[in-house]
């Protein structure tokens, strides 16, 4: 499917744009209460309403099943979802920031870290081979000093090449883009997390024309890293309709729908319903509204997938802002 002619290329490189002129489309309201991240205008925003954050000290146990000699094994990392919410995230005295800043304390130290993020949008796996990647600050509007921050985290061409060569193996033939930057789907809770910039970065695509169950298949091809002390973090959004954020109530209490749709989506995980949430945009109650394009949402599924077949689900966080804007956190091991 990804190796046709020259006018099918086109015509899937057109249909990417088109989608992303339908995120723009669908989010054409922000403009008057309050930004998205690419708009003009943005109030400060309060700390978030936090709902719950869950401890993480059990994120650094080793499992002896799954290592025959811990000391000469790498631990097995978990796989996580993080939701990067707005890109003051980095900054912001809030309840999802002091989970991240917490986080990254308790997992085993990686190696190497790969990052899908809603923000690099692709039609087939792509892989960011930079050896120094630069910081990208991919949205307007905001505080000066976020447009100040760099991340100057390394990255690792070759681990960009052995995603390339996993995926292909997975009947995912893929590319690596040797300039790419770090958006701020990545560096935003990397900053928190990992502050010394001190571990190697990769950044992975997501294909905002492929459904759930693809992502799951490009996480699965992944899940080999989490044993050679790789962890692949899926950066996106719980609720994501920044349409209908509250700029006036940062604070407010989270809307019904985004409740309903939150709750399923909990239960369902908690429940390991892996065909049902596979089916979240048939099933789910509010899925149009919670996620209008579907890119926040797919970082999920490339995390699930990384932690092999049925694995365990942990909730790291549970918290909101705006409204609606969902910041939930979730471990896969």
């Amino acid at each position: 499917m990804l190796n046709g002619n020259a006018t099918t290329a086109q015509a899937r490189v057109g249909a990417v744009k088109a989608m992303l002129k339908k995120r723009q489309i669908a989010n054409r309201n922000t403009d008057a209460k309050g930004p998205r991240c690419s708009v003009r205008h943005h109030p400060r925003v309060a700390a978030a309403r936090s709902e719950s954050t869950i401890p993480v000290r059990n994120l650094r146990s080793v499992d002896p099943r799954d290592h025959a000699d811990a000391m000469n094994t790498p631990t097995r990392l978990p796989t996580l979802f993080l939701s990067h919410g707005s890109p003051l995230l980095a900054i912001a005295d809030s309840p999802a920031g002091r989970f991240l800043d917490g986080l990254g304390a308790a997992l085993p130290r990686p190696r190497a870290i790969v990052v899908a993020s809603a923000h690099f949008l692709a039609d087939r796996p792509m892989a960011g081979g930079h050896a120094q990647p630069h910081t990208v600050h991919d949205f307007g509007g905001f505080p000066a000093p976020l447009y100040e921050i760099a991340y100057p985290a390394a990255g690792s061409p070759e681990l960009a090449e052995d995603l390339a060569a996993r995926l292909a193996q997975a009947g995912l033939p893929g590319k690596v883009r040797p300039g790419h930057g770090l958006d701020h789907g990545v560096w935003v809770p990397l900053r928190r997390m990992y502050p010394g910039a001190d571990i190697p970065v990769v950044p992975l695509s997501v294909n905002p024309l492929a459904d759930a169950t693809w992502h799951l298949g490009v996480g699965r091809a992944l899940a080999g890293l989490r044993d050679e002390g790789v962890l692949v973090i899926g950066s996106g959004g719980f609720v994501h309709n920044l349409g209908d954020l509250d700029w006036q109530h940062p604070d407010a209490p989270l809307a019904p729908w985004a409740g309903e749709f939150s709750a399923w989506m909990h239960g369902k995980l908690a429940a390991r319903d892996w065909p049902a949430l596979l089916a979240w945009h048939e099933r789910a109650p509010n899925a149009r509204h919670a996620h209008p394009t579907t890119e926040h949402l797919m970082p999920l599924f490339v995390a699930m997938g990384a932690a092999g077949e049925d694995p365990a689900v942990e909730v790291l966080h549970r918290s909101h802002e705006l409204g609606t804007l969902a910041l939930d956190a979730f471990a896969f091991r």
